[in-house]
This record gives structure tokens, C-alpha cells and sequence, in this order.
């Protein structure tokens, strides 16, 4: 037998048997808990498809309605930022589930069921909403689908080995990119307020990178690279969210990042390859697992609905407070305390993100008192 196809079997086992008495001893990890969320998480999720369709003013007007305009009211600015601030702060959830599932189950496996549970909620709900009639799917759905998969891997492979918050943080070069896609292929205008603070939390993220890269090597760029990936996906959805609902977006976008990483787990089981292997759930992971797809999917929903009222290049910033929700439940869950240069970086990426939303809320409410004022009563 090879020397490291043998060593990499015993790794898996080990790590099985640890998350095994791990989730046994682990109050957080008990079964009636983790019933009892999913439950909250279905009741939450049917008010958010019903809240987002009123939002984004579709139902029974969707061929009605013209496009969003390029100027968005205040209080659709606002809106769009109320949506992405829960949404944000609910993300860290899903990883934190992801990274404790993370001794058993591989990356890859986990992102599959968690896009495979979002479609299971979807689809009753779409069905009902459409009368059976619903949008067939596109090859941008099947694209922002694999953009989805790819990112999902990337992040959960990289919390196997890094803190949760650390992760989150060097994600945070995302607004960065997303800032300037948005600039330069759906003409959004960027003022040097949003530019400068965008900036200032790549900096951020640079003092969080450095201690985790001297740690754990290479690793610590996968969430650069899910970083990239996720940005290119906001920048699609952003273009097509005018023509699209949002439900049926989702829908479709998870049923082809299930579909993507269906075969490449047959690949990685074939080939023993730890990122991508199967690994039988046990009767506990399915419990935490269905939860894992229904929080995903309130998330998810809650950000296209802010994308859709909001500019994506003054959201960008706004999502630096996922990683006061990160930092939280790594302590609670990990007990992994963030050190002194990942708090003074944490706190640069935070600031800038709250310094944007205090002075772009403040803009649009200029710009619409002046446009009332020129209108005259």
C-alpha cells in the first residue's frame, strides 16, 4: 500500500473518531438543540420569501415593473443595508457549523449538502410562489452556481486549519475587488470616501494575513482565493438582479453548486482525495447538516434582496461586520481568542466598514431632501 495514501486514511480516521467524541460530549451539539433551530430557521425563512417579494416589488408585476434605476431612493439604500448587515452577521453561523463538522467531513462534502438542503427549501416554496410555472434556468445560474461550489470549498477547507475569525478576516479582501468590478463593468460611481475606506480595511486584512500565513502556510490564502470567486458571483448577480427574482435565482444557483460537486466527490473518493472525499454522515450530522442548508439560505436570500436595493459598491464595506459575528462564535464554539495583531486588524476592517454606512446614509439623504427642494411642493 502506498506510504501516503496509508497515512492519509489514518488521518481521516482519526479525525472521525475525534469529531465523533466531540459531538457526543458537546452540549452545543445536542440533537434537541439543533431540532429546535431548525425549526426557527424554517420559520424565518418563509418570512423572508414572503418579506422579499414584497421588497423587491415583483409578485404579479414582475413584466410590469421597469428596471431598477441607477439612482436608488434612501430608503431603498438603507433597506438594502438593513438586509445585508443580518445576512452578514448570520454567515458566520454557517461556518462555524461548517468548521465543526469539519473533523469528520470533508470540505467539499459539507459545501454539497449545505447547497443541496437549500434547493430541498427552495423548491416547495418557488413552486407555490410560481403556480408550477417556474423560469427555467440559465448558464448564467449555472455559472454562478460553480462560482458558489468553488468558493464554499475554499473557505470550509480553510477552516480546518485556521481560527474562524482569522478566516473571515483575510476573506475580507472581497469588498476590495467587488468595489472595483462594480466600477468597471456595471458603470456604479465610487466616491473617494467609499475608495479610502475600502482601502483601509485591505489593510486590515493584510495584519490579520501575515501572523496566520508564518503559521499555517499556503492556507492561509485559500480565502483570498474564495475571495475572488465570490466577488465575480456578486458582480453577475448584481447585473441580472433587475431581470431576475431573486427565489428563483437562488433556486437555481444552488442546484447547480450541488450539481458541481457532485462529480468531483466521486473524483476525490476514487482518488483519496481529503478536500473532496465521502464520508458517511452519521445519524447526528444529518440533524446539523439540514440546519446548516436552512440558515444558508435565509442568508443568502437576505443579500440578494440587499443587492437588489442597493448599489453592490456601497454594500461592499457594510459586509466587514460579518467578522464581529466570526469572532464571536470562534470564542463561544472553538474557544479560539484572536491575538493582538488579528484584534488591531479586525478593528480597521470594522471601522471602515461602519464609516462608510454612516457617510453614504447621510449622502442619500442629502441628495433626496435637494431633489425634493427643486420639485418644489
Amino acid at each position: 500500500m502506498n506510504p501516503l495514501y496509508k497515512l492519509a486514511r489514518i488521518r481521516t480516521i482519526a479525525r472521525a473518531e475525534k469529531s465523533l467524541l466531540t459531538l457526543h460530549v458537546s452540549s452545543r451539539f445536542q440533537l434537541g438543540r439543533v431540532s429546535a433551530f431548525v425549526g426557527m430557521a424554517f420559520f424565518f425563512l418563509s418570512k423572508v420569501i414572503g418579506f422579499g417579494g414584497r421588497a423587491s416589488g415583483l409578485k404579479d408585476q414582475r413584466a410590469k415593473d421597469p428596471p431598477v434605476s441607477s439612482g436608488p431612493s434612501a430608503s431603498s439604500v438603507e433597506g438594502g443595508m438593513i438586509m445585508m448587515a443580518v445576512a452578514v452577521m448570520m454567515a458566520p453561523v454557517v461556518h462555524a457549523i461548517a468548521k465543526g463538522l469539519g473533523d469528520t467531513l470533508s470540505p467539499g462534502q459539507i459545501a454539497f449538502f449545505r447547497f443541496f438542503f437549500q434547493f430541498l427549501f427552495l423548491l416547495p416554496l418557488v413552486w407555490i410562489v410560481f403556480r408550477g410555472k417556474i423560469p427555467p434556468p440559465t448558464v448564467s445560474h449555472a455559472v454562478r452556481g460553480a462560482l458558489l461550489s468553488a468558493a464554499a470549498v475554499l473557505f470550509f477547507w480553510a477552516l480546518t486549519e485556521m481560527p474562524l475569525a482569522e478566516s473571515s478576516a483575510i476573506f475580507f479582501v472581497e469588498p476590495l475587488i467587488l468595489t472595483l468590478m462594480s466600477a468597471y463593468f456595471l458603470s456604479e460611481p465610487i466616491g473617494p470616501r467609499r475608495i479610502l475606506a475600502v482601502l483601509i480595511g485591505f489593510i486590515g486584512a493584510l495584519i490579520v494575513i501575515r501572523p496566520n500565513f508564518q503559521e499555517v502556510g499556503p492556507v492561509a490564502l485559500l480565502p483570498l482565493l474564495c475571495a475572488v470567486c465570490i466577488a465575480v458571483y456578486l458582480t453577475i448577480t448584481r447585473s441580472l438582479a433587475a431581470r431576475e427574482d431573486a427565489r428563483v435565482m437562488q433556486l437555481w444557483v444552488c442546484l447547480f453548486a450541488a450539481l458541481t460537486l457532485l462529480p468531483l466527490m466521486v473524483i476525490g473518493s476514487q482518488f483519496s482525495l481529503q478536500v473532496l472525499d465521502f464520508v458517511r454522515p452519521a445519524a447526528t450530522h444529518w440533524w446539523i447538516l439540514v440546519a446548516l442548508g436552512a440558515i444558508a439560505t435565509i442568508s443568502h436570500m437576505l443579500a440578494i434582496y440587499g443587492i437588489r436595493l442597493a448599489p453592490a459598491g456601497i454594500l461592499a464595506p457594510f459586509q466587514y461586520l460579518e467578522i464581529l459575528s466570526a469572532t464571536g462564535l470562534g470564542i463561544w464554539f472553538f474557544g479560539d481568542v484572536p491575538d493582538g495583531p488579528t484584534i488591531v486588524g479586525i478593528i480597521i476592517i470594522v471601522g471602515s466598514g461602519l464609516y462608510v454606512f454612516h457617510k453614504e446614509r447621510m449622502i442619500n439623504r442629502q441628495v433626496e431632501a435637494a431633489a425634493r427642494i427643486r420639485q418644489g411642493p
